[in-house]
C-alpha cells in the first residue's frame, strides 16, 4: 500500500469513527476482518436528541448491521457498549439485528450498559463486562409518570414482556430471577430495579464472562476460527 493510499485509508477510518462509531480491524496476525461497532451515550429513537448529547442513532446502525451481514469479507463483529439506555423500540431493533447476524459476535460492556442496553449487550453470541462495569435493570417506565389507564398499562406490560423474553432467551438467567432484579425496591433510592457490577452480572447469568478488550478479541478470533 502506497503512502497516499495509507493516508486516504486513515482519513476514511477517521470519518467512519466520527459519523457511525464503527471501524474495520484487519491488522491482526490471524488475518481476520473484524468490524467494530460502538453503542455509546443514549440510544436515539424516532426523535432527535439535543446536539450536546452523545447518542447512538439506530437509523445509522441498522443499515450498517445489514451491510455487515451481506459482506463476504467480514469475519466477525465486536460490539463495545457504554450506554445509559434510551429508546426501547430502537434498542430492541438493534438487539434483534445483532442476534440475527450469521457472523460471530462478541460484546464488551465498558462503563455501563443500562436499561435497554441490557438486551443489546446479551444479543451477541458471547458477552463480556469489565470488572468495574455496571448494568441497571428496571421495568419499562414513561418519564416517571403514573400509568393511569388499563390500556396504557397493558401496552407497557407487553413491551416489558418482550424485553424480559429477549434477555432470558439470549443469556443464562431465568425469567423469575430477572424479574426479581427488575422489581427490586431496596437498591435504587427513588426507583425500582437493580444495579449489577461486572462480577454480579456474570454470577446472575446475564453476561457470560468478566474480561476486557484483550479477552473479547481473543474469544472472537477463536469463534471465527471455529466457524
Amino acid at each position: 500500500m502506497s503512502k497516499k493510499e495509507k493516508t486516504e485509508k486513515k482519513k476514511t477510518e477517521s470519518e467512519l469513527i466520527e459519523e457511525t462509531g464503527s471501524i474495520s480491524l484487519d491488522g491482526n496476525r490471524q488475518k481476520h476482518n473484524i468490524e467494530l461497532i460502538t453503542i455509546i451515550g443514549e440510544v436515539e429513537g424516532h426523535e432527535n436528541l439535543s446536539g450536546s448529547s452523545k447518542t447512538t442513532k439506530y437509523e445509522h446502525l441498522l443499515p450498517k448491521l445489514a451491510q455487515l451481514e451481506d459482506a463476504e469479507d467480514v469475519d466477525g463483529v465486536l460490539i463495545l457498549l457504554n450506554t445509559m439506555g434510551g429508546d426501547v423500540e430502537a434498542g430492541l431493533a438493534i438487539a434483534e439485528m445483532i442476534a440475527s447476524l450469521s457472523k460471530p459476535t462478541v460484546s464488551l460492556v465498558l462503563g455501563g450498559s443500562h436499561s435497554i442496553g441490557v438486551p443489546i449487550a446479551v444479543s451477541a453470541d458471547h458477552s463480556f463486562i469489565v470488572k468495574s462495569g455496571a448494568m441497571v435493570i428496571h421495568p419499562v417506565r414513561m418519564n416517571g409518570m403514573i400509568i393511569g389507564t388499563p390500556a396504557t398499562f397493558e401496552y407497557f406490560k407487553s413491551i416489558q414482556d418482550r424485553i424480559t423474553g429477549f434477555v432470558v432467551s439470549h443469556s443464562n438467567i431465568d425469567k423469575k430471577a430477572f424479574e426479581k432484579l427488575m422489581m427490586e425496591t431496596k437498591v435504587l433510592t427513588k426507583d425500582v430495579g437493580s444495579v449489577l457490577d461486572g462480577e454480579r452480572a456474570v454470577k446472575c447469568g446475564i453476561i457470560d464472562e468478566v474480561g476486557g478488550l484483550q479477552d473479547a478479541m481473543k474469544k472472537l478470533h477463536e469463534m471465527i476460527g471455529d466457524s
